[in-house]
């Protein structure tokens, strides 16, 4: 599978360039892992990932069991609140850019709709922001304090 990073020639359209609306590929690499001729910058990061669900209501006892086996079938869970018509999940994910943390946050709750039960709500918000500004809204009191207790909880 190859990877194409915004700026390279395949992404303007040369050899190898993506047909519309064709996906994006994705690679999982080790953190510290580069590929050939990579800088340093571009290896994965850590990006906190806000991502907001609602839809139509659903019993709470099946939301909170669905989001709990979201969290165990989903490394970096941090945390999630509930209501019966919507849910909120924080978590870290490793990726190169806020591109791919962006892409793999917005098929997540797709992508376990069925393996975990979650309800057929759609994806209203998401926030992908970067270590460093992460800590530097919690340092200067903006945005949510850290997901603490971690777990699924309801609002």
């Amino acid at each position: 599978m190859r990877r194409v990073r915004p700026g390279t020639q395949a992404s303007r359209g040369g050899a190898g360039s993506r047909a519309a609306g064709e996906e994006r590929a994705l690679t999982s690499v080790a953190a510290g892992d580069r590929f050939q001729g990579e800088e340093p910058g571009e290896t994965p990061r850590l990006w906190h990932v806000t991502l907001s669900v609602s839809g139509k209501e659903a019993p709470l006892p099946e939301v909170r069991r669905a989001l709990e086996q979201l969290a165990h079938d989903h490394p970096f869970f941090l945390t999630s609140r509930y209501a019966v018509d919507h849910a909120e999940i924080r978590y870290w994910e490793e990726a190169r850019d806020l591109h791919d943390a962006a892409a793999v946050a917005l098929r997540l709750w797709g992508e376990h709709r069925q393996t975990a039960g979650l309800p057929p709500w759609e994806i209203v918000g998401l926030e992908v922001i970067d270590r460093v500004t992460y800590h530097q809204r919690i340092a200067e009191g903006y945005g949510p304090p850290p997901a603490s207790p971690v777990g699924v909880h309801p609002f």
